[in-house]
């Protein structure tokens, strides 16, 4: 019998449906047309098992040309003996495929699903860090400097204890180890955040303490006395300073206002006639009202003189945003140097005082000394410098402004100051 060809399978009619033809060597086709008119053959390998005839489909042409469908009857023949059924192995072989494609199917998912450092990071983030009052720039800077440019395109799950160590190490060698520290609390933070979402097995900076990284942190307690104040104004000149930052240090001290107020401060939010500076956005998050003295508001208006039309009472010089907080900060910190010369500023030591170096938040810890001294009521310093209390009955029940307390508290304190700073020796 002679073999099937391609160019007499290309000849068969609609009419041809239902013919079997025989390629010999038991491969057959059933010959069949579609409802259009195309025709198709469906080849099967014909063979006799427990003395029954069956049939194992090698293919339909034209899908599969008539070599491959031999290609197909002779594995099937291939496969065929006493103890083994072609169409058995053939289901044994396409379920071995299908769970080899699932297995690879899971592996490359699991690969996928495995999340890398700075992926965990950008999902905190979003979750956890843009409630924060500067919408975790602060942390992200950190993160970003010391610890996504080491590890960032690292698997989460693969961070072990001794990468942790090794950043913090890092950190710690820069003589750093209060960043040191509060790396490894916000480190902490991202890698409990990936624990309870089951993106990370364990928690690798489980075990690690303070004393580990950059030890205990001791509470300043820097104030400046009396004599520093009087010595103060003639400083300031000698520092060679902008003039909106020595006036920002006296506010800072007159009010006892964070630094970051002061510089995010907006002129509408002050009435230097009424003497009344709202604060709308604090640390606590509460509003806060601080009444100006006679001294706050002398400079407080000086600093709006030198703002000019910017909405910010310290407009920045290079944006349309208030001055950085960062810069008032090292203004001060360069002076207190020691050294020839540093950043162009040529008396590096001219804010330096006898009770050693200090920051502008110790101003504020200054002016509620003098406060203190000054015969005001410690809760009512406490209200001028906006602490929450702590106690949660007394801060449920005891809701009391007592404005005209601070307002006397505020002018006791800028009372002093203009005393202490005036050119006649107090």
């Amino acid at each position: 019998m002679a073999k099937l060809t391609e160019l007499g399978l290309k000849a068969l009619r609609p009419a041809d449906a239902g013919k079997t033809l025989s390629d010999g060597d038991s491969l057959f086709g059933s010959v069949r047309a579609s409802k259009a008119g195309a025709v198709t053959v469906w080849f099967f390998y014909r063979y006799r098992r427990d003395g029954k005839p069956h049939n194992l489909g090698c293919g339909t042409w034209p899908s599969k040309s008539l070599k491959e469908v031999r290609i197909e009857r002779d594995k099937a023949k291939g496969r065929r003996n006493e103890e083994t059924d072609p169409a058995d192995e053939r289901r044994r072989e396409r379920l071995d495929a299908r769970l080899r494609q699932k297995e690879e199917i899971a592996h490359q998912e699991a690969k996928l699903a495995r999340m890398t450092v700075r992926e965990l990071f950008e999902r905190w983030s979003a979750l956890e860090l843009t409630g924060r009052k500067d919408q975790g720039m602060e942390t992200r800077r950190g993160i970003e400097k010391d610890v996504l440019s080491i590890m960032g395109e690292r698997y989460a799950a693969d961070v072990k204890r001794a990468d942790i160590m090794a950043i913090l190490d890092t950190v710690k060698a820069r003589g750093a180890n209060r960043l040191a520290n509060r790396l490894l609390s916000e480190m902490r933070q991202m890698f409990g955040f990936a624990l309870v979402r089951e993106i990370v097995p364990g928690d690798p900076t489980y075990g690690i303490k303070k004393k580990d990284v950059g030890g205990k942190e001791t509470e300043r307690d820097r104030t400046l006395s009396e004599d520093e104040i009087r010595s103060l104004p003639a400083k300031l000149e000698d520092g060679n300073m902008l003039a909106s930052t020595k006036h920002a240090i006296w506010v800072m001290l007159a009010t006892l206002a964070r630094i970051g107020e002061l510089t995010g401060a907006k002129q509408a939010d002050v009435d230097i006639d009424t003497g009344v500076w709202k604060l709308p956005d604090t640390k606590n998050g509460e509003p806060h009202t601080i009444y100006l003295s006679e001294f706050a508001k002398t400079h407080m208006a000086e600093l709006m003189r030198l703002a000019g039309r910017s909405e910010w009472v310290m407009p920045g010089t290079q944006t349309d945003s208030s001055v950085c907080a960062k810069s008032i900060t090292k203004q001060i910190y360069d002076r207190q140097r020691g050294k020839e010369k540093m950043n162009g500023t040529k008396n590096t030591s001219a804010l330096l005082l006898p009770g050693g170096k200090w920051v502008p938040h110790d101003l504020r810890r200054t002016g509620a000394t003098l406060m203190g001294e000054l015969g005001v009521d410690g809760d009512v310093i406490e209200k001028c410098l906006n602490h929450t209390e702590e106690n949660k009955v007394r801060r449920t029940y005891q809701r009391a402004v007592r404005e005209l307390e601070q307002r006397n508290a505020w002018r006791l304190l800028g009372e002093r100051l203009a005393l202490l700073t005036s050119p006649a020796k107090p």
